[in-house]
């Protein structure tokens, strides 16, 4: 009786709205967010209070509380199950109820994973987290590439026209950058940024962790997991996040629920934090931001380099034949750009063109190294079998 109480008296209030825009020629619905509020680590209380938190510092958006009877002002829908609640959440925002809603532990399907935002320490700069939970793909370089795209949608969503991208140095990172290069070079824009330290590149160190270089940050999504836990807890001994905006919302291709997903450890400032950054994203209409950048990527192609990126067959140079190194140079030139998994096929392919090379790791990861006097010769090679990109420069 008391839910039905609750959902009459915010069914009324839409049409009070329609009413008055009717009356004033102006729509004046606020933004409604959703909050479950059972399953913390830290009790239903903490979520209340991110709930109430984040209500009493404004922005034209009103939290409506999913879970138990409790003493507050904010509109509660009763349900007292968890199973029960994530329900009842799908529900109210299929029927517009509600704009977004804030939950943890949910399920995403296969290809639907979230973008977190968090404050970095060095600088105090926001960032998004690309991803954080769910799995945008199987395999991991494909997910990586969506990954980007799902970034790039969760900052435009929040006002940022034209985000600036970095790709954390983890496995698959030089793959990524070539993927990503590719579909900039087919006309859908991707804003590179520099790594702060002297040898640039869109290749992130931790030190721009640190200090928030990039808009968004990307990496797969364990490692994308593990972040937002030390940028939430680092300074609380990590049974509490204290931090930033929690874990995000799902993204992905036809996935068209805004849900954003907290931590079980989430403390009441990160809880408020989530809410304002739904409010944020469904001001800034996550839904057409997400149709209209994924067409825009499909018509740059990306279906065909994602593809690329997943087939079972060896590149060129990998051909299960022995290959012989020709006679050893002195060898001071190097390349990067390569991924790791494919170094000693890269190394493999210059060879068998006659071009002696080794394989090293420099300061940013991978390389070839080459005799200086080959080099160009040997990025040709290595750019036409797919292991470098065609702009690639020398190290």
């Amino acid at each position: 009786m008391a839910e039905n109480k609750v959902l009459k008296e915010m069914i009324g209030k839409v049409f009070n709205d329609i009413a008055d825009a009717m009356e004033t020629g102006q729509f004046s619905k606020p933004v409604r967010i959703g909050l479950t509020t059972l399953g913390s680590e830290k009790g239903v209380e903490n979520l209340v209070k991110g709930g109430e938190l984040a209500s009493s510092r404004g922005g034209g958006f009103e939290v409506i509380l999913i879970g138990p009877k409790v003493d507050t002002k904010l509109q509660v829908v009763e349900v007292n199950s968890e199973d029960e609640m994530h329900k009842k959440m799908e529900e109210l925002l299929d029927n517009g109820t509600i704009d977004a809603c804030v939950t943890m532990h949910y399920n995403f399907p296969i290809g639907v994973s979230t973008v977190g935002k968090v404050i970095t320490p060095g600088k105090g700069k926001e960032m998004f987290i690309a991803t954080t939970t769910g799995t945008s793909s199987p395999h991991r370089t494909e997910a990586m590439v969506k990954n980007a795209l799902y970034g790039i949608i969760a900052a435009k969503a929040t006002g940022i026209e034209n985000p600036t991208v970095g790709i954390l140095n983890v496995d698959g990172a030089r793959q990524v950058e070539r993927a990503l290069k590719e579909l900039n070079a087919n006309g859908y824009t991707v804003n590179f940024t520099e790594s702060g330290r002297s040898d640039g590149g869109a290749v992130m160190r931790g030190n721009d962790l640190l200090a928030g270089t990039p808009d968004v940050m990307i990496q797969d999504t364990l490692t994308g997991n593990i972040l937002m836990k030390m940028f939430s807890a680092f300074t609380t001994g990590g049974d509490y996040e204290a931090s930033g905006y929690g874990y995000g919302p799902g993204i992905g291709e036809g996935f068209d629920r805004t849900i954003m997903i907290l931590s079980r450890a989430s403390g009441t400032p990160v809880v408020a934090g989530a809410i304002q950054y739904a409010a944020a994203l469904v001001r800034g209409n996550l839904k057409e931001v997400a149709k209209r950048e994924f067409a825009a990527a499909k018509k740059a192609k990306l279906d065909e380099i994602l593809k690329s990126l997943t087939k079972d067959t060896k590149k060129a140079s990998a051909d299960d034949e022995e290959v012989t190194a020709p006679p050893s140079e002195v060898v001071t030139g190097s390349i990067s750009g390569i991924d790791i998994m494919d170094l000693e096929d890269a190394v493999k392919a210059l060879w068998k063109k006659g071009i002696y090379a080794e394989s090293g790791m420099g300061c940013t990861g991978p390389i070839v190294m080459v005799n200086e006097a080959k080099i160009n010769d040997a990025m040709s090679v290595l750019a036409e079998a797919g292991f470098i990109a065609k702009e690639a420069s020398p190290c």
